[in-house]
């Protein structure tokens, strides 16, 4: 009896395995082509920049000298403060520089009354020589004496005048407004006219200099762009962004100034220079940046997002497109540079082309597919998932 129930049984089994196997096969029945997310390549204006490092530099910049010499009896200002143009800010000992106004002063007022008798002793040779009572040299003798009183009395005045200007620079003051540094003399230092020290450093930090420095291939490059019509350059050439040392960007906008017209042989660049506002004092001399320039507009660019492009064996740029006839296209393009996320091309598409940018990472040139437009953001549409070719297979609810 049991040797009867083992062939039925084993037919049992074998039957209930071919039906499972059909339904399997059922459901692994294809599903139609694979979807693929696209974006459409169109022309349109492209602005192009340029990021460089530059420096900052005070707007101006001033070192507080003195003009005269003697001893600083007094310093007039805090350290770090803002001063304005005229400001007092160091006192010298005044003394020295009096006594010399009253000593010419005094030279001025011999000078004014020798005069007189001079002017009086000419009037009178003058008369005598006309009925030949003197003779005529002694005549030019009193003319020249004359002459030499008020030429003494114009220069006693001078020395008036210098004494003055000298006493008054013994209050040194602010040359430009800004914000001045330490002193680095103190009270009761001895100071010189010709000593190379300054005693302070003032600086005008609003606005303020960006100094950047560019390669000078590069700035060829652009200007034959410009010169062929690659590039335009509008209204919007001249600005300027920049990126402090923390990586924030700096709220306002600069204004380029310009470009240096000399090419510095040790390092092949140009020097560029950018002003911008800086009515918060965020911006100090000697800082590190990252300045962004704006080059020109490139009117027929075209932009394809770079998680579309891969690298071939040879290295060059390839995307896949899909064809009229609804099948996987390969194309190597040309590009030239990164802007943002996306690549800038410009070879190896036309305008209109769709290139593929999802859910082709499993499938060959050549393979039909079903596209759909790609949005950031967006999850593939359909049943199967992205780069399966055919789809898988759906979880059976039990």
């Amino acid at each position: 009896m049991k040797n009867r129930m083992a062939p039925l049984a084993l037919a049992l089994i074998l039957s209930a395995c071919g039906s499972g196997g059909g339904d399997q096969q059922q459901q692994q029945a294809p599903q139609g082509p694979p979807q693929v997310g696209f974006v459409t390549v169109q022309a349109q204006p492209v602005t192009l920049t340029t990021e460089l490092p530059g420096r900052t530099a005070a707007y101006e910049t001033s070192d507080v000298r003195p003009q005269v010499n003697g001893l600083i009896l007094a310093r007039l200002f805090q350290e770090g403060d803002y001063v304005r143009q005229g400001q007092p800010l160091y006192r010298i000992d005044p003394s020295p520089y009096q006594a010399a106004i009253a000593s010419a002063r005094a030279a001025l007022a011999r000078a004014q009354a020798s005069i007189a008798s001079t002017r009086n002793l000419a009037r009178r040779y003058g008369e005598l020589v006309k009925i030949n009572a003197i003779s005529r040299q002694e005549y030019d003798n009193a003319i020249t004496g004359a002459q030499q009183a008020e030429a003494d009395i114009a220069a006693q005045r001078a020395a008036v005048r210098q004494a003055q200007i000298d006493l008054s620079r013994t209050t040194i003051t602010a040359p430009i407004s800004g914000r001045i540094g330490r002193s680095v003399f103190t009270t009761g230092a001895l100071v010189s006219a010709a000593q190379t020290n300054a005693l302070a450093t003032i600086q005008r930090i609003d606005p303020m200099y960006v100094d950047i420095q560019q390669s000078s291939a590069d700035l060829l490059k652009l200007r034959r762009q410009i010169m062929g019509g690659d590039l335009s350059r509008g209204g919007n050439a001249a600005r300027v962004r920049l990126k402090l040392e923390d990586g924030s960007t700096y709220p306002i906008e600069g204004t380029l100034k310009f470009t240096d017209v000399t090419v510095d042989p040790a390092t092949g660049t140009q020097a560029i220079r950018a002003v911008f506002s800086n009515p918060r004092g965020l911006l100090l001399p000697g800082m590190y940046v990252r300045a962004e320039l704006v080059e020109g507009t490139k009117a027929n660019g075209m932009l394809v997002p770079q998680r579309a492009v891969t690298r071939d064996p040879t290295g060059s740029a390839t995307v896949l497109v899909i064809g009229a006839d609804g099948k996987l296209a390969p194309r190597q393009l040309k590009t030239e540079r990164t802007i943002g996320d996306q690549w800038l091309v410009s070879g190896g598409l036309q305008p209109g082309d769709k290139v593929v940018i999802e859910g082709a990472q499993m499938l060959q040139p050549g393979t039909p597919v079903k596209g759909y437009p790609w949005k950031p953001g967006q999850a593939p549409q359909g049943g199967a998932p992205a780069g399966a070719p055919g789809g898988a297979p759906q979880a059976q609810a039990k």
